[in-house]
């Protein structure tokens, strides 16, 4: 029974029904946003509500069965398992931010579709590289918003008065968000501001930024490359097993032939019957 359970779970076209009730779970959540749909049609989109949870639910009890102890042992089947807990929180409760997290059930296709889950490791094993460079990031941007501040500070007070409003405008020109207006603002009294402002978008946006994509990337292909070493050692298994197994069949094929030369040496050898005997033999068989 846990055999079939697993080889349904493991099926192509299941794991597709999962994927198109997640949807059409993501879409009923969606059209429940309209109020003249929900007055209209609000009793199906729950009815249709329930139903995907059940699924879900019953997908994971189903997975509980065939895994058992290393069920707990997989971070995505605790990730699936915290959104069906919540789901059913928000269902129970009657708090609207408990209604609202029922939009986080789509998150489990992060889990169900193979390359979404790869992405999802990559970014998990870029976090250590993404951590420096956030630290790089925030000294920049710290220096950058004390030199604002005692340069451009009188000058636009709104913009640069206080550590904090520096530190709010120049993630704001970093983010690349109406830097234009914020630089002539401060250009119309000091015009060598273009030198700061143009230097700090280099350095945040063209160097530190592009370091998270460098992350990023070198950590999906190590992701890759650890996922092409699995299938090749998979399939250097695979080959030493029927190896293996065709050397077993050669092995038994020649002590088979050997059997068969002794066979026929024994016959060869077997010593022949008297010339009497054989003309007995020849006279009852034609008194027969």
């Amino acid at each position: 029974m846990r055999e079939r359970t697993h080889a349904l779970l493991a099926h192509r076209l299941f794991q597709r029904f999962i994927i198109g009730v997640i949807l059409i779970n993501a879409a009923t959540l969606g059209l429940e946003t309209f109020p003249a749909v929900v007055e209209e049609y609000g009793t199906i989109l729950a009815v249709v509500d329930h139903v995907a949870l059940y699924i879900f639910t019953a997908e994971l009890v189903a997975k509980l069965y065939v895994e058992r102890a290393s069920f707990v042992r997989d971070p995505w089947n605790l990730f699936d398992t915290l959104i069906v807990a919540i789901a059913f929180a928000s269902t129970n409760g009657g708090l609207s931010v408990l209604r609202a997290l029922r939009i986080l059930r789509v998150l489990r296709l992060l889990s169900v579709v193979p390359s979404l889950r790869r992405v999802v490791s990559a970014l998990l094993r870029a976090m250590p590289g993404m951590s420096s460079i956030v630290v790089l990031l925030s000294l920049v941007l710290y220096v950058a918003a004390v030199m604002a501040t005692k340069l451009y500070g009188q000058t636009a007070p709104d913009r640069f008065g206080s550590l904090p409003t520096s530190l709010f405008t120049l993630y704001q020109t970093m983010t690349g968000d109406d830097w234009g207006n914020i630089a002539r603002e401060v250009m119309s009294r000091h015009p060598t501001a273009w030198i700061f402002f143009t230097i700090f978008i280099l350095v945040c946006t063209f160097v530190v930024l592009n370091l998270f994509l460098a992350v990023v990337v070198s950590a999906m292909d190590e992701e890759n490359a650890e996922e092409r070493a699995a299938l090749e050692d998979t399939s250097a298994h695979i080959m030493e097993d029927t190896r293996a197994h065709t050397q077993q069949i050669l092995d038994e094929l020649s002590e088979l032939r050997k059997e068969v030369a002794e066979l026929r040496a024994l016959r060869e050898t077997a010593p022949q019957a008297p010339a009497g005997m054989k003309k007995a033999r020849g006279k009852r068989s034609r008194s027969a």
